[in-house]
C-alpha cells in the first residue's frame, strides 16, 4: 500500500481544486519543487502529480514545474494530465517520470493504453475518474456514458500497472474517500487500484489499513495534507505499523 501526496499544477503553482472545478482553485505553494521537497523530507516515498492545465488542453502545459520537481526529489513520481499520445508518454518517461497516468485517452483511444503498457511495462496507469458511476473526461469537464467498471475491465489483460480511481464529487471536498465503491472496484478486477478523492482525516487513514481495504494498492492525499487536517508523519507511522509501509 502506497500513500501518495498529491501536487496539482495550475499556472505553474501547486493548487487544489474542489470537485475538479478550475474556477475553485486554492493556491497552496507557489513553488511546486519546494512542496515536493517537503513531502520527500516528511517521509513520503512516491509523489502523485497532475498537470491540471494539461488535462484541459490535451497536452503538457506545466512541464517546467514538473521538471523542477524531478530535479528536486529522488523519490518516484507518477504524473497525469494531458498525456494523450505515445510521444508524450515516451517524453515524460525519458525525463524521469516513473509512471504516467492516462485518463481521457483511455476512453477515447484505448489502443494507446494497451500499446504503451506493452512498450513500457509497469510504467503506465489508467486514471479512472467517475461522477455518478460514469467516467468523466477532458479534465472532468465532461461525463461519458461509460460505466467506470466497464472501462477498468477493458484493460484487465493489457498489463496496466494500476487504476487510479477518483470520485470526482468528493475530490477536494474533504468528505472522506468513497471506500465502499473503490474496494468494490478493486475486488471486481485484477489490476491494482489506487483510491483518490476526498481523503479527509486520520480516520480515513485508519480505514485504509483495516482488513477490508487490503485489496487496495494505495491512496492519494491532497487538500487534507495542505490544510493540516491530516498529520503526514502520523499517517505514515500508521501505515508502517500496519505492516504496509509507505511504498510496499
Amino acid at each position: 500500500m502506497i500513500l501518495f501526496p498529491a501536487i496539482d499544477l495550475k499556472d505553474g503553482l501547486a493548487v487544489r481544486l474542489e470537485q475538479g472545478d478550475m474556477a475553485r482553485a486554492t493556491i497552496f505553494n507557489r513553488d511546486p519543487g519546494e512542496q515536493a521537497r517537503v513531502f520527500e523530507e516528511t517521509g513520503f516515498e512516491y509523489l502523485h502529480l497532475v498537470d491540471l492545465d494539461g488535462a484541459f488542453a490535451g497536452r503538457p502545459v506545466n512541464a517546467a514545474a514538473v521538471e523542477r520537481i524531478l530535479e528536486t526529489v529522488s523519490i518516484p513520481v507518477q504524473l497525469g494530465g494531458g498525456i494523450r499520445d505515445i510521444a508524450t508518454i515516451e517524453g515524460w518517461l525519458e525525463k524521469g517520470i516513473t509512471r504516467v497516468i492516462i485518463g481521457t485517452a483511455a476512453v477515447r483511444n484505448p489502443e494507446l493504453v494497451k500499446s504503451a503498457a506493452r512498450r513500457f511495462p509497469g510504467r503506465v496507469a489508467v486514471g479512472l475518474d467517475a461522477r455518478g458511476g460514469r467516467v468523466a473526461v477532458e479534465g472532468w469537464a465532461e461525463v461519458s456514458d461509460l460505466p467506470a467498471l466497464e472501462l477498468a475491465r477493458r484493460f484487465e489483460d493489457a498489463g496496466v500497472a494500476a487504476i487510479v480511481y477518483t470520485d470526482v464529487a468528493r475530490d477536494g471536498m474533504l468528505t472522506g474517500l468513497d471506500l465502499d465503491g473503490t474496494i468494490a472496484l478493486a475486488e471486481a478486477i485484477s489490476t491494482p487500484v489506487i483510491a483518490s478523492g476526498g481523503l479527509a482525516s486520520m480516520a480515513d487513514i485508519e480505514t485504509l489499513v483495516a482488513p477490508r481495504a487490503k485489496k487496495l494498492a494505495g491512496a492519494i492525499a491532497g487538500r487534507a495534507l495542505y490544510d493540516g487536517r491530516l498529520d503526514a508523519r502520523k499517517a505514515l507511522t500508521i501505515f508502517r505499523a500496519a505492516g504496509l509501509g509507505a511504498a510496499s
